[in-house]
């Protein structure tokens, strides 16, 4: 089997690679011109040199391909709507059409996000709860019109797409989320609002791949969706205290109010606005539904269809996480 992933040189797609590789199973990769593809070469994938937005290129790719892993997308918490959608939108629409005409192949596994939920608090929400039409931050609007997109071109086109949803995802190698929770740690800018007890919807990127060949693997995985966490309970406080505890810096101490919060957030985004800010301020939603909701969600369907036993505890990963951030922080 050939697995083409796109986002092959980011975090969770390079993790997939690997596995790709230790599976024993071909791999082929979309990778933008500027990208560091060291380590795709070391692992013997074949490369397409380009842009999503090059259809000829995307058809070659897919072409050859049998399981097609679309991890690619524009992430961040700040940003104009149609800088997200020309990416996780625009781009899985040029993928998505490359693939019609192709005859049948496996499958096609969008990667999405439990961000498409509505920004509250979550109690083992499960998949048949309806998405919002409209988000705050423009990544998880673009995540929602992904989706939508991706599962019309399998009732339209038969396109044996998959989508999944996985939490937070942490582990070695993310350059992305862990540096900022350390660097606001080190500046102690972290707070918990509402108390630091709710739940975190944590999924350890191992656990995230391995879901991921279940999903390609699994005949009736196509046409539908599936939640994905580590299955356990970690409180933010947890969390965030495992990272400082291993790095040697202080526990946040500071518990404001959600309605509190909620209130300092509206005010600091809407300044944002006001003045055309390039960056997100200190204080912003998306933030504040990582620190302060409750992100219980259902992973039953993922387990009783998919077969999905989240293999490695939170102990065992956040010391296997942290100990590369140790060497390589």
């Amino acid at each position: 089997m050939r697995y083409l992933i796109t986002g092959a040189t980011g975090f969770v797609g390079g993790h997939l690679a690997e596995r790709c590789v230790r599976k024993e199973q071909a791999l082929s990769a979309i990778v933008r011109p500027t990208s560091d593809v060291r380590e795709l070469e070391k692992l013997g994938a074949v490369l397409y040199r380009g842009e999503l937005s090059d259809a000829n290129l995307v058809r070659q790719a897919v072409s050859e391909a049998d399981v097609i892993v679309h991890c690619a997308a524009k992430v961040g918490d700040w940003g104009p709507i149609d800088e997200y959608r020309q990416v996780n939108v625009e781009g899985l629409r040029v993928l998505l059409d490359a693939c019609k005409g192709q005859g049948l192949f496996p499958r096609f596994i969008h990667m999405s996000s439990l961000g498409v939920y509505a920004a509250r608090h979550h109690h083992g929400t499960d998949e048949t709860e309806p998405l919002p039409s409209t988000h705050r931050d423009s990544y998880s609007q673009s995540k929602v019109e992904a989706e939508q997109l991706a599962l019309s071109y399998y009732k339209e086109f038969d396109i044996p797409v998959v989508v999944l949803r996985p939490g937070f995802v942490y582990g070695p190698r993310d350059r992305t989320v862990m540096p900022r929770i350390i660097d606001g740690l080190r500046q102690g800018r972290l707070r918990y609002p509402g108390g630091g007890n709710s739940a975190l919807n944590t999924i350890f990127v191992e656990n995230l791949v391995d879901a991921v060949f279940l999903a390609a693997e699994n005949e009736n995985a196509v046409g539908k969706v599936f939640n994905l966490t580590d299955g356990e309970f970690v409180p933010k406080r947890k969390f965030i205290e495992s990272i400082a505890k291993a790095m040697g810096l202080p526990f946040p101490t500071r518990t404001p109010p959600m309605w509190f919060a909620w209130t300092v957030t509206w005010f600091a985004e809407t300044l944002a606005r006001m003045k055309g800010a390039n960056e997100a301020p200190l204080f912003n939603f998306t933030r504040l539904k990582f620190m302060g909701y409750n992100l219980d969600f259902s992973i039953e369907k993922a387990m009783t269809e998919l077969c999905y036993r989240p293999r490695v505890n939170f102990e065992e990963a956040i010391g296997e996480t942290m100990d590369w951030y140790k060497k390589n922080a």
